[in-house]
């Protein structure tokens, strides 16, 4: 078991060190965890979920973001982390309205708190992500 932290399931270089200025400001002293790769997030989250404080999940990955022929995709971790019920809120990032549905579906029908952040717009991660982690965080 680990101390706190925040889980994340992205493959974007950039996005990555967005998320990670606006995690900074709302809560510093929290680690933020990466995965690139939803085989590898399945594998290695276990031992964070009793203390995770939030998780955030994209759904489409880039092979190439972790030089791997198959990085899997946010649904496989929806429906791992589905199954371990975790008890801090998930935030769905995708743009993939079918699968972001599926993710949430995932999340309902095991009672966690889920809710869809949709990518929209060049700040997004600054306006609209960031206000809804503050409202979880707090």
């Amino acid at each position: 078991m680990h101390d706190s932290a925040i889980l994340i399931l992205e493959d974007d270089e950039t996005r990555i060190t967005r998320f990670t200025t606006i995690l900074n400001e709302i809560t510093p002293d929290t680690p933020v965890i990466y995965w690139r790769n939803a085989w590898k997030m399945i594998r290695e989250s276990a031992p964070y979920l009793p203390n995770a404080r939030l998780i955030s999940l994209d759904h489409d990955l880039n092979p190439e973001a972790e030089n791997s022929e198959d990085p899997g995709d946010g649904l496989m971790v929806a429906k791992f982390l589905a199954g371990q019920r975790p008890q801090c809120p998930i935030i769905v990032h995708t743009s993939n309205e079918d699968r972001a549905r599926m993710m949430i579906g995932e999340f309902e029908l095991a009672g966690c708190n889920a809710r869809r952040v949709a990518p929209l717009g060049v700040d997004w991660i600054e306006d609209y992500w960031a206000d809804v982690v503050q409202s979880l965080l707090i």
